[in-house]
């Protein structure tokens, strides 16, 4: 069980890989701004050097419920832990040559904002509220209630390609230390 964040992962349903995401490695990212809770505009694809994104559903809130039954879709649960992993191992990514990490859902910057203070995140949070980002790319999403959901997985990007695509992802928790084990293989 994740103490952190009292999650006991063998009772939520595990994501399978439905090939959702198979078109991704080697993409081009597309030049679309993105706002990000540090007020900065991010264009991932002018980025130079590695930058790890890694796209969840929803970012919670303590004062929110979640969704109805939203722990049993698979892949759902999880955007704290995950995002908690990273700020944890965020000096370990760069002394890896990470030059930029973010985490990407398709709410608004302003809510995100709340988790990126409480959580004390030293990277920000990108908004990709309209979609374009997500649809350019034809990243995999679920729909509930009439709301559609970005599922969960991480990108490598290296000068504008994708180098890698980490999807699906399980336990949320358990993903930087994922990154950082590949990220010690990658060749430039």
């Amino acid at each position: 069980m994740n103490k952190d964040q009292g999650v006991d992962w063998t009772r939520i349903p595990a994501p399978i890989d439905d090939g959702k995401a198979d078109h991704l490695l080697h993409a081009i990212v597309p030049p679309v701004p993105l706002a990000a809770t540090d007020g900065s505009l991010v264009t991932l694809a002018k980025l130079t050097g590695i930058a790890v994104v890694y796209v969840y559903p929803m970012t919670g809130r303590p004062d929110t419920p979640l969704p109805e039954e939203w722990d049993m879709i698979p892949g759902a649960r999880g955007c704290t832990p995950q995002a908690c992993a990273f700020r944890d191992h965020f000096a370990e990514l760069q002394a890896l040559h990470v030059d930029h990490l973010f985490g990407l859902s398709t709410q608004e910057s302003v809510y995100q904002q709340e988790a990126a203070e409480r959580l004390h995140l030293p990277y920000p949070l990108l908004s990709d509220h309209e979609r374009t980002f997500a649809e350019a790319l034809e990243l995999p999403a679920f729909d509930i209630n009439g709301t559609t959901f970005l599922k969960r997985l991480t990108l490598i990007i290296d000068a504008g390609k994708i180098v890698n695509v980490f999807y699906p992802v399980f336990p949320p928790d358990k993903n930087a230390s994922a990154v950082i084990a590949w990220l010690k293989t990658y060749q430039r």
